[in-house]
């Protein structure tokens, strides 16, 4: 009795999966589900667990264990560029390079996501230490030495390198009413 169940409910199983579905206006038979491919489900798609991303070698590595973090976070973009003690690039990124456009290049988080991408490609190149210099008002400032920390480098110094007028320039004439 508990066989013919089973037997019966395979063949139901097989005659769901073979049924012919609605023929489109052309006259063809719609795919069935054996023909589509499989989607993943949300919480197929989040159950896999995350690893931290880790810098890998650089086909070139340039074996620099100490540099210099510029940042430079104005009203309208970041720019981060990583060089080495001596002042050649090594690797660099802008919010406009990461994909933001407009008023977005200038937020925090794009400060972040240009310091994360510049230091980890340094990093591949055997970066450790890095010295910070920040320079411009915008937003991305204290961000981007958090990226920087964040991605594994050591910080050693934290620097504000924005120029500075000591008196400026000569003013203009007074005006006369």
């Amino acid at each position: 009795m508990a066989q013919e169940q089973e037997t019966k409910e395979e063949v139901a199983v097989a005659t769901e999966e073979v049924k012919p579905t609605k023929a489109s206006k052309k006259g063809e038979a719609a795919p069935t589900e054996a023909t589509q491919p499989k989607r993943q489900s949300a919480a197929e798609l989040l159950g896999e667990d995350l690893s931290p991303v880790k810098a890998r070698k650089a086909k070139q590595s340039k074996n620099i264990s100490q540099g210099v973090v510029h940042v430079k976070a104005t009203f309208n973009n970041t720019i981060v560029s990583v060089t080495d003690l001596s002042g050649n690039v090594i690797s660099w990124g802008s919010a406009g390079g990461a994909g933001f456009k407009g008023s977005r290049k200038s937020t925090a988080y794009a400060g972040t996501v240009v310091a994360q991408d510049a230091t980890r490609n340094a990093m591949s190149h055997g970066l450790k230490e890095a010295e910070v210099r920040i320079q411009g008002p915008g937003a991305g400032r204290e961000s981007a030495v958090r990226a920087v920390q964040s991605c594994g480098v050591t910080v050693t110094a934290i620097k504000d390198v924005t120029p500075m007028p000591h008196n400026g320039c000569r003013p203009k004439k007074r005006r006369r009413v």
